[in-house]
C-alpha cells in the first residue's frame, strides 16, 4: 500500500510579524506549530493530547565567520503540505511489514539582507515528529561551515530524565535516573572511566534522551538518518528548562563543513501517555531513505558463539607473546617469538568454540586476538597497529575455514582498528577480500581509544563519514557489519541492512569491569535500541567472574533468567551466546531456551513496559507459529502480568516458562531458577515473579495432541 497526496498552499495567518502554520498528525494527537516570531526567528512547538510536549522552540544554525547566520530576519516565501503512507517490508526486524504514515509541512524561508533561503521539513507522524534543515543549490550559500547548530527543545517543566553524560568520544555509561534540574549536580559522579573519552558541559547529555513527565507523558529526543554531519548531543538551559543541540566537533573546533544541496539529520521527539509506544515505534527507521541494497539474500540473522568473555574477564588474552615491549608489522618475526600460553584465539580452542557451535545449531563463531598487533596495540597514537590479514602462528586461518565448514559453521571476523582509521580505510579492500577468501561473512569492527587522526573524536563529522564508508564498502563485497564503539545508530540500516548490530552503548563487557546497574537492561530499549539494534551480547550463566579468573573479583548484575530473557527483550538480528561453553555445560536446560530462541521476528507486542522498571515483550518467530516472551526486572520485586492474547484463537500451546526462583537475587542467589511447562491459550492469564535484576523468558509452540498429556492448563 503507498499512497502520497501533496497540497501546495500558503496556509499562513499573519499576527503582526507572526507567521503561523499548524500540522496534525494522521490520527490527530499530535499537534505541531510553526511560526516566525519577532524578528523572523523560526520556531516551532508541538502538543500531545492537549499537552505540551515541546514548548516554542527557536530553530536556526549558527555558521563559522558569518555576520549574519542562519537564525533570524527569514520571512515565508512557500509553504507545501502533503501526506504519505506505505507499507515496507525490512529485510531483518521487529515487524514483518512497518507503516511509514506521516502528514508534511515544508516551509521555504528566505532570509533578508542575504538573499539566501533554507527549507524546514516538518513530518508528523502517529508517534511523533521528525524534522530537519534543507539547503537548496543557490548563489549565496554553496559552501558554508557550521560554527553550532541552535534547534531548541524547551521542556513544559522539570521532568525526570534517564541520561548519559554528554561526551564526544564514547556512550558507554550506566545511566542515571533523576531530574532535570539535578543534571548539573550529578554529572561528574556519572561519567565513569573509558578508554577514550571527552565530555564537553556540565549539563550536556546524549541522545537518545528519555523523559517521564510528572502529567504522565513519555517523551524521548533522538536523531534519525545521520548522514554526513556531526552527532548531537544536547545542553541544558536548567533555569529555562531548555535543551539546545550541540554538534561533535572536529580537531579544530568546527561542526560541520556543508556544501549546497545537503540536508541535515532528521532530529526526532517520540512522545505518549504509554511507555510502550516508544518502544514499539518505527519512526527512526521512517525518517531513512528505504534499501540501497538490490540484493539482499545474503544478510541473513547470526546467532554465535565465540572467543570473547574469556578474554574479557581475563582469562585468556589477545596477545601472541609478552616478550616484546612493542612490534611492527612486518619487522618483529613472530615464528621466533616466545608464545605466552596465555593466547585465546588459538587453532585448538578455536575448534572447541566450533564443535559447540555445530552441536547446538549455532550459525557462526566469532574469534577475537586472531591477527599480528595485539602486544601494543592500544595507548601508543599507533598507526600502522594491524593489518587485518595476517594471522599469529598458533591460528590456521585456512584450517579453521575448512573445520569451520566441515561442520556447517560461518565464521566471523574481527577487525579492530584502535580507531587508526585512516589505516582501516588503507587495507579495507584486502581486508574484506580476504574475509570473502575464507568464508568469512560477518565482520566485527572496533575503534577502542582516541582516534586517529589526531584531535578528531568518535562523532564528529569526519568519523561519522568513515562509519558509512566502511558499511557501503563491505556492502559491495557482501559483508555484514556490526561495529563497536562506533556512533550509536539512527535508522540507517533500512537503508544499509548489512549493518546488522552495532555496540554503542554499555554492553555485557562491563560486567566484567566492574559491573553495571541491575536496571540497565530495562533503560537500553527506551534510548539505544530506538535506532538500532545492539550487540550487547547477553546469555551470561555464571555471574562470579573470578570463577573464570581469579584476579577478577566483579560480578554480573543480573540473574540468569533475565540473561535469558535479553534474547527476546533486547531485539537483534545478531545474537551472542556470550559465556563459555563449560558454563553453558552445567545448566544445559536453561542453555535450551537460546538454541530456540528466534532472532527474526513476524511480529512484536509490548505488554508491559516502565523506564528503569521493567519490561515485558512478546515476539512471534519469521514464518513459523511460535512465540517467545521475555521479562527483565530492575531492582524492586514484582509480579509481572502476561495475558496470551496475542496467540491464535481456538490453539493450544505449550509454554515453557524459564523464571526466578522465590529466592532470587542477582547479587546472592542469581542462578536460582525454575523451569516447568503448562498449556496456554489466547485466554490464558500467567502472574510472575521477577526478582531484583531478574526476569523470565517463556517459549510457546503449537502443541500436538500427545504433547498435551500430563500438562496443566494454566
Amino acid at each position: 500500500m503507498k499512497k502520497v497526496i501533496a497540497l501546495a498552499c500558503f496556509m499562513l495567518a499573519v499576527f503582526g510579524t507572526v507567521a503561523a502554520q499548524e500540522l496534525k498528525s494522521p490520527n490527530g494527537a499530535f499537534t505541531m506549530k510553526f511560526a516566525l516570531q519577532a524578528g523572523g526567528v523560526p520556531t516551532y512547538s508541538l502538543v500531545y493530547k492537549g499537552k505540551d510536549v515541546i514548548k516554542t522552540s527557536r530553530l536556526g544554525l549558527e555558521l563559522k565567520n558569518d555576520k549574519k547566520s542562519l537564525l533570524d530576519d527569514f520571512t515565508v516565501i512557500d509553504s507545501k503540505t502533503s501526506s504519505f503512507d506505505e507499507i515496507w517490508t525490512p529485510v531483518w526486524g521487529e515487524q514483518k511489514t512497518i507503516r511509514n504514515h506521516y502528514n508534511e509541512l515544508a516551509v521555504t524561508l528566505n532570509q533578508k539582507g542575504t538573499d539566501r533561503h533554507i527549507i524546514i521539513r516538518f513530518r508528523l507522524f502517529n508517534d511523533g515528529l521528525g524534522f530537519r534543515y534543507e539547503f537548496p543549490q543557490q548563489d549565496n550559500l554553496a559552501y558554508f561551515v557550521i560554527k553550532e547548530e541552535r534547534t531548541q527543545f524547551a521542556m513544559a517543566g522539570n521532568h525526570t530524565a534517564f541520561w548519559i553524560p554528554g561526551d564526544y568520544d564514547t556512550q558507554e555509561y550506566d545511566y542515571t535516573t533523576s531530574k532535570l534540574s539535578e543534571i548539573r549536580g550529578l554529572a561528574e559522579k556519572s561519567r565513569t572511566a573509558n578508554l577514550s573519552q571527552k565530555g564537553f558541559a556540565s549539563t550536556g547529555v546524549q541522545t537518545s534522551l528519555q523523559m517521564k513527565t510528572d502529567n504522565g507523558l513519555y517523551i524521548n529526543l533522538h536523531e534519525a538518518a545521520l548522514i554526513n554531519y556531526a552527532c548531537m548531543h544536547l545542553n541544558l538551559d536548567d533555569k529555562n528548562m531548555v535543551f539546545e543541540s550541540w554538534l561533535t566537533p572536529d580537531a579544530i573546533g568546527d561542526k560541520g563543513y556543508m556544501q549546497a544541496p545537503c540536508t541535515s539529520p532528521w532530529r526526532t521527539i517520540i512522545a505518549s501517555d504509554d511507555a510502550r509506544d516508544i518502544l514499539a515505534s518505527k519512526m527512526t527507521y521512517n525518517l531513512n531513505e528505504p534499501c540501497k541494497i538490490e540484493d539482499t539474500s545474503w544478510i541473513k540473522p547470526v546467532k554465535y558463539v565465540g572467543v570473547w568473555w574469556e578474554m574479557i574477564t581475563g582469562k585468556t588474552s589477545w596477545a601472541y607473546t609478552e616478550e616484546y615491549p612493542s612490534v611492527q608489522l612486518g619487522i618483529t618475526d613472530y615464528s621466533k617469538a616466545r608464545p605466552s600460553g596465555k593466547h585465546g584465539a588459538n587453532t585448538a580452542n578455536v575448534k572447541k568454540y566450533i564443535d559447540f557451535a555445530a552441536e547446538h545449531g549455532f550459525d557462526g563463531v566469532l574469534v577475537e586476538g586472531w591477527n599480528v598487533g595485539w602486544e601494543d596495540w592500544f595507548g601508543h597514537s599507533k598507526d600502522y597497529v594491524f593489518d587485518f590479514v595476517t594471522p599469529y602462528p598458533d591460528f590456521d586461518v585456512k584450517g579453521i575455514h575448512e573445520y569451520a565448514k566441515s561442520k556447517g559453521v560461518k565464521m566471523i571476523m574481527h577487525h579492530e582498528t584502535s580507531s587508526s582509521v585512516r589505516n582501516y580505510e588503507r587495507h579495507m579492500d584486502k581486508a574484506y577480500k580476504f574475509m570473502k577468501d575464507n568464508g568469512y561473512d560477518a565482520v566485527k569492527s572496533g575503534y577502542v581509544g582516541d582516534i586517529l587522526p589526531r584531535g578528531e573524536n568518535h562523532y564528529s563529522q569526519w568519523i561519522i563519514n568513515h562509519y558509512q564508508y566502511a558499511i557501503e564498502k563491505a556492502a559491495g563485497y557482501k559483508v555484514m557489519v556490526n561495529a563497536h564503539e562506533a556512533v550509536r545508530p539512527t535508522g540507517i540500516a533500512r537503508t544499509w541492512p548489512n549493518l546488522i548490530g552495532n555496540e554503542s552503548a554499555r554492553g555485557t563487557e562491563y560486567q566484567a569491569f566492574g559491573g553495571s546497574k541491575p536496571n540497565h537492561v530495562t533503560l537500553l530499549p527506551f534510548m539505544r535500541l530506538l535506532g538500532g539494534p545492539m550487540d550487547y551480547t547477553p546469555g551470561i550463566f555464571e555471574m562470579d567472574i573470578n570463577k573464570l579468573n581469579p584476579d577478577n573479583n566483579s560480578h554480573v548484575n543480573n540473574t540468569l533468567a533475565n540473561q535469558l530473557a535479553l534474547y527476546v527483550t533486547l531485539y537483534s538480528p545478531l545474537q551472542m551466546a556470550a559465556d563459555v561453553p563449560e558454563h553453558y555445560n552445567k545448566f544445559m536446560d536453561a542453555f535450551q531456551f537460546i538454541k530456540d530462541v528466534a532472532i527474526d521476528w513476524d511480529q512484536s507486542k509490548y505488554l508491559e513496559a516502565e523506564p528503569g522498571q521493567y519490561i515485558t515483550v512478546a515476539r512471534k518467530a519469521k514464518g513459523k507459529s511460535s512465540w517467545f516472551v521475555g521479562n527483565v526486572n530492575g531492582e524492586t520485586p514484582r509480579n509481572a502480568t502476561v495475558d496470551f492474547d496475542f496467540l491464535d484463537k481456538g490453539k493450544t500451546y505449550i509454554a515453557t516458562i524459564y523464571a526466578d526462583d522465590k529466592d532470587a537475587h542477582y547479587k546472592t542467589n542469581p542462578q536460582a531458577y525454575t523451569i516447568r511447562k503448562v498449556l496456554v491459550t489466547s485466554k490464558s492469564k500467567l502472574a510472575q515473579l521477577s526478582a531484583p535484576g531478574g526476569g523470565f523468558a517463556i517459549s510457546i509452540a503449537e502443541a500436538t495432541k500427545d504433547q498435551i498429556k500430563g500438562l496443566k492448563k494454566l
